[in-house]
């Protein structure tokens, strides 16, 4: 399963790598070209999270030694978690939610866009906290329960029906969130 994840992780950030070329040379059909640069962020945000996945297997495979089954479905799901990170860090900054600098240039590049969305797709759980920080602050619209859980001193989780258990969200160290990618 290990070579399988290394290829795995090693085809998204290439595929991402191509699709910006593809994009960047003009091969985007001309009906997507409106979509130009949320593709782009899209695809710099696969390449962040496939670039954090593959210095997580090279920490828990080599450095540290654990190495875990438990953590599988992460190393598949975290680069398509990336790849919405980064559509929606340029939506946030297109929306004027989020602002990258004072003033705009005319004609500048979007290279600004892009590192945001490669720093989102690296990120995803600092993008996904400071995104529900907006929501609050913006619309009022509380912080996931899994975000208000950590939040709170670790031997404060409340475990109501075992909910807290089953996310992974235990006071207790277990085998499971002690090998943390």
């Amino acid at each position: 399963m290990f070579y399988l994840i290394v290829a795995y992780l090693a085809a998204t950030a290439v595929t991402s790598a191509a699709g910006i070329a593809a994009i960047l040379v003009g091969a985007l059909p001309t009906w997507a070209a409106v979509l130009r640069i949320g593709l782009l962020c899209c695809l710099s945000g696969g390449i962040g999270g496939a670039l954090y996945c593959i210095r997580a297997v090279y920490v828990n495979r080599s450095v540290h030694d654990r190495w875990s089954a438990d953590w599988y479905c992460w190393y598949f799901l975290r680069p398509f978690a990336s790849i919405i990170c980064g559509g929606a860090g340029y939506l946030f900054l297109k929306a004027g939610l989020l602002v990258l600098d004072a003033g705009s240039k005319p004609g500048g590049s979007h290279i600004g866009y892009l590192a945001f969305a490669f720093i989102a797709g690296l990120n995803v759980d600092k993008f996904v906290s400071k995104i529900e920080d907006i929501a609050q602050t913006t619309w009022g619209i509380e912080k996931s329960r899994a975000r208000q859980d950590m939040s709170k001193p670790a031997g404060t989780i409340e475990q109501s029906s075992g909910q807290a258990q089953d996310q992974g969200l235990s006071p207790r160290p277990t085998a499971r969130n002690q090998a943390l990618p």
